[in-house]
């Protein structure tokens, strides 16, 4: 497995993203997308030669990260991109590894199929496609 992206609570999409482009150097490299199934708005920010991140805003307060981002927002997982997501998660269950959300289609992938977990008390996503939904034109040669 390989880190595909750090996913980031926050409170608002548009200003997240201006912050990280004048921080950090990032650019945006998808439109955002909403996951209905999570209740949140995501997109994807992109440099060359460092990890991707996700940027994730709740749509309203049921959802399961509203509140970390009424807190300020912060680190949220870590997901990791593997060859094939079954095996990834016998396997990790069969470690201790703990299913939050067993495989559903990833609004933000595709629909390619996602699954969360937690290992060692951190919260991990692990994927099997490298699919970003929604990219812009610019930033189709940023394979996640």
């Amino acid at each position: 497995m390989v880190v595909d992206h750090i996913g980031i609570v926050v409170r608002s999409l548009d200003t997240a993203i201006k912050s990280w482009v004048k921080t950090f150097g990032y650019r945006q490299m998808t439109r955002p997308v909403v996951n209905t199934r999570q209740k949140v708005r995501v997109v994807f920010l992109s440099k060359e030669g460092s990890t991707l991140v996700k940027l994730i805003e709740p749509v309203d307060s049921t959802s399961p990260v509203s509140p970390l981002s009424a807190k300020g927002g912060g680190l949220h997982h870590l997901c990791f991109r593997a060859d094939n997501l079954e095996e990834t998660m016998s396997r990790l269950e069969a470690q201790g590894a703990r299913v939050i959300v067993p495989p559903e289609p990833g609004e933000a992938f595709e629909n390619n199929p996602i699954a969360f977990v937690y290992v060692n008390g951190l919260p991990v996503e692990i994927i099997a496609t490298d699919e970003k939904a929604q990219r812009i034109a610019s930033g189709e040669q940023d394979k996640g």
